[in-house]
């Protein structure tokens, strides 16, 4: 479906992300903005800002009346809905191509397959691609959940259907926890994401996250290589690399194809991410979910890809045809990505606001900044504190290593707190360079928790 004007439906660095691709095709482009982001650099660079609300984002990013009625307003005739906010709103979408315009993501019927985490469990082994056991599909007033727990084994935990990004679990390690849990998780789920719907799964203790990016067309899928998001805090990635490293080739080979046939199945279109947990004991990868939307963590796979994965999810959308095949698409070298937070790591990792009295970033061969901020901006209270993704390439994961830590060490940021000592800390800990570590490194490794500058 051709189109001319895009409206962006986000804020921050993916809007500033977002506009440079457009731009790039020729695309004019409306920032719908909240009051406080209406003078942000996003609102520099866009053609039209249009304001939707106050800073709260429920009466702003999240108001799908007023981002839908911006785009009517100004004249667009398509959405980027970008990520998070309502990338993943099956309603909203569904809004945009009732209105006429053109959604760029995958349509309304993926994304509310994979937004029920129990459903999308069920797609995810009709496609084959590997699971971990767990009860078969939510859990209903009926079922024997003793039993279904028992057959799973414990440790398990409980998961909201609704639930993502980290959210709605709760781990059982005995049987005598799972009454209770269950009722917590229940309720948890039902304030959290309107759906009370939980479901059951095996635990690992100690496994790393790996994801597989796929586009496709509706009809033909293909993979863009996979990576590795293990460093996390409180479930939310810290920093990032692809390919995954240490990863056992028939494991490897497994989540890439199977990834496309669960793509194929839901006769996806768009950017996705397949994600797993691989225990590196057991040498397995199951999946846990797919997010219908671009990640946070793009940059790495279009460093070693060589794509503009943004151009190619708009042309997708464009054009209704995939113009790659998995032949056109090939790896080279190493990237890491370090995601650089305005929050305070000696305070907790409070949220820091204030105004960025200085930014300097890193140069030089392989070293990307994806930035939402200038010198003189400021860092509001009402959002999430990402300031913006330092991205290091090399030809070698060791090269890149080394790269990194130089590259971090340039940064100069003033006004507010940073996580840089944390990204420092991290890389610099032979765990991380012997990719012995899991999802739990940072939190079990109390070194790393407070670290200042």
């Amino acid at each position: 479906m051709t189109f001319s004007k895009l409206l962006i439906a986000n804020r921050g660095e993916i809007a500033v992300r977002i506009i440079r691709t457009a731009r790039e095709l020729g695309l004019r482009t409306v920032l719908a903005a909240s009051e406080p982001d209406a003078t942000s650099y996003a609102a520099e660079l866009a053609d039209e800002v249009e304001v939707i609300g106050p800073a709260a984002a429920g009466k702003s990013y999240l108001n799908t009346e007023a981002v839908l009625g911006a785009a009517t307003a100004t004249g667009c005739d398509a959405v980027h809905p970008g990520y998070g906010f309502l990338s993943e709103n099956a309603a909203f979408a569904r809004a945009v191509a009732d209105a006429g315009m053109t959604w760029i993501g995958p349509d309304a019927g993926a994304i509310e397959l994979m937004g029920d985490k129990s459903r999308a469990r069920q797609a995810a082994e009709d496609a084959g691609v590997p699971t971990f056991r767990g009860s078969h599909g939510s859990l209903s007033p009926d079922d024997d959940a003793a039993a279904i727990a028992a057959e799973v084994g414990y440790p398990l935990v409980v998961k909201a259907s609704a639930g993502g990004g980290g959210r709605g679990i709760r781990l059982v390690t005995a049987p005598e926890e799972l009454e209770s849990t269950l009722a917590m998780a229940r309720a948890e789920a039902q304030g959290a994401f309107g759906d009370p719907s939980v479901y059951l799964e095996q635990f690992v203790s100690a496994a790393r996250h790996v994801e597989v990016q796929i586009l496709g067309d509706g009809e033909h899928v293909i993979h863009l290589g996979d990576r590795d998001c293990s460093l996390q805090r409180r479930q939310q990635k810290v920093v990032e690399e692809a390919p995954a490293p240490g990863l056992p080739e028939p494991v490897r080979t497994k989540i890439l194809s199977s990834s496309i046939e669960l793509g194929k199945l839901c006769s996806y279109r768009g950017l996705g991410t397949v994600e797993f947990l691989y225990d590196p004991v057991s040498h397995e990868a199951a999946f846990i979910e797919m997010n219908t939307r671009l990640q946070v963590e793009h940059p790495v796979t279009e460093m070693i890809t060589g794509l503009d994965l943004v151009r190619e999810q708009i042309l997708v959308a464009r054009d209704g045809v995939l113009r790659l095949s998995q032949q056109d698409v090939t790896f080279t070298g190493h990237a890491f990505e370090f995601r650089v937070n305005a929050e305070d790591p000696a305070s907790n990792f409070l949220p820091s606001p204030g105004t960025l009295s200085r930014l300097d970033w890193p140069g030089g061969p392989g070293i990307r900044v994806d930035s939402g901020v200038v010198t003189g901006s400021v860092v509001a209270p009402f959002y999430d504190s990402l300031l913006a993704k330092l991205i290091v390439w090399d030809s070698r994961r060791e090269d890149t290593i080394v790269r990194s830590l130089r590259a971090l060490g340039e940064v100069r940021i003033e006004g507010v707190k940073t996580t840089l000592p944390l990204l420092q800390a991290v890389l610099a800990r032979s765990e991380v360079r012997d990719i012995v570590h899991s999802t739990k490194f940072i939190e079990s490794t109390p070194d790393l928790l407070g670290v200042t500058s």
